[in-house]
């Protein structure tokens, strides 16, 4: 561990997974409460369509994942509320929508480009990347405070949470945007086709020894801590992906916990 300190890329690395590991769970045990953890996915897939667009028009990849997570998250929000019965669909339509739009806009931009923000560079942070995900990490655990209990009430119930006269949709206006921001720093560090994994695999992990939303969402992120060390560790030990590393480690650790909860 001493010798992977002694490497200034591996320094920012663990520091940019370390903020990677606390934003994904907050966003994601949100997601999975309210039943909806392919939106994960639907979202990182629009962003990788936005990295396309980005490069294809010579505009910063990152603010182009942003700007179309932002726009895919809203019209999640129209299509769920138009299909109240089938919300899983809205999931699907954008998820198909943002696979179209990335395989057409990655015809106009070279393959290494847009390469890296299939599994990430988390390696390759500059230092102002990684004061900008610092920054951004703190955004997120403010307004994740700020906004504790009605997340909490709109996780388990949003039909009583809009009863109980808490602003659902100016709320989720604003969750969608954490969520949109979170995918485009996730996508140019762990990769658009990891992160829906990160905010889903730590909270399945907590839920399987928590027993409450806290302590799950404290769990989510210490578990999402241990599986980016880990990750790391093993690539560059091993000169792996780190996405895939991490997202392997999660898994490993899941199916330990489902044999082991299912043996008590």
């Amino acid at each position: 561990m001493l010798e992977i300190l002694s490497f200034d890329f591996m320094r920012r690395a663990l520091l940019v997974a370390l903020c990677i590991s606390v934003m994904t769970p907050m966003i994601g045990q949100v997601i999975v409460l309210r039943r909806m953890s392919t939106v994960g996915d639907a979202l990182s897939h629009t962003g990788l369509a936005g990295v396309a667009i980005g490069l294809a028009v010579g505009v910063n990849p990152v603010v182009g994942a942003f700007v179309v997570a932002v726009f895919a998250g809203f019209a999640l929000e129209i299509i769920r509320r138009n299909f109240s019965q089938y919300a899983e669909l809205s999931v699907s339509i954008m998820l198909s929508l943002g696979v179209g739009l990335a395989a057409v806009f990655s015809s106009f931009v070279s393959g290494a480009g847009f390469y890296s923000f299939l599994f990430g560079s988390i390696v390759a942070i500059s230092n102002g990347e990684l004061i900008t995900i610092i920054a951004l990490t703190g955004l997120v655990l403010a307004v994740s405070f700020v906004l504790y209990r009605p997340l909490l009430h709109i996780a388990f119930d949003e039909e009583s949470a809009i009863t109980a006269g808490i602003p659902v949709k100016s709320i989720n206006l604003v969750f969608t945007m954490l969520t949109a921001v979170v995918v485009a720093v996730s996508a140019r560090t762990v990769g658009a086709l990891i992160v829906s994994s990160l905010m889903v695999i730590p909270v399945a992990c907590a839920m399987q020894i928590s027993q409450g939303y806290k302590q799950n969402l404290i769990l989510a992120i210490l578990f999402a801590i241990l599986f980016t060390m880990v990750g790391l560790v093993l690539s560059f030990y091993f000169d792996l992906r780190p996405g895939g590393a991490i997202v392997l480690t999660g898994i490993f650790v899941l199916i330990i916990l489902i044999i082991i909860k299912n043996r008590k």
